[in-house]
């Protein structure tokens, strides 16, 4: 491979530069660090089905109260997904009055499209 067909990770603009695509060259390990933060929140299924609740909701946030019913947890492990998550960077949340109000982050939504997503060149080759 010559220095001209190099891509330098990260000099592109859009979602995709930062971090490689699945198909497109090798992750470091810092990258693969942070994205396997995120896999591993999503990797539960209630957070997973948390994450696509608030993700669905029309206006793109929810309070906790209506979170809270759809499961046969408690409310202390639903809050304990969602700080997961949260800390994972997929949601963020604002207190208001004696509730929380989560929404979901799309930017990092986007980062893990983009690091899944395969090229028509990459789905040429193989």
């Amino acid at each position: 491979m010559s220095k001209q067909d190099l891509v330098v990770i990260g000099q592109d603009a859009g979602p995709a530069g930062c971090c490689p695509g699945l198909v497109t060259a090798p992750l470091e390990d810092a990258q693969a660090a942070g994205l396997a933060k995120i896999f591993k929140a999503l990797g539960d299924p209630v957070r997973l089905r948390l994450l696509s609740m608030i993700a669905s909701r029309s206006g793109g946030e929810v309070c906790v109260c209506d979170l809270t019913p759809a499961f046969d947890l408690s409310q202390p492990t639903i809050s304990h997904h969602l700080k997961l998550l949260r800390q994972a960077g997929l949601i963020d949340r604002e207190r208001r009055g004696t509730w929380v109000y989560y929404w979901v982050l799309p930017s990092t939504l986007d980062r893990l499209s983009a690091f899944l997503a395969t090229t028509q060149t990459a789905e040429a080759t193989a």
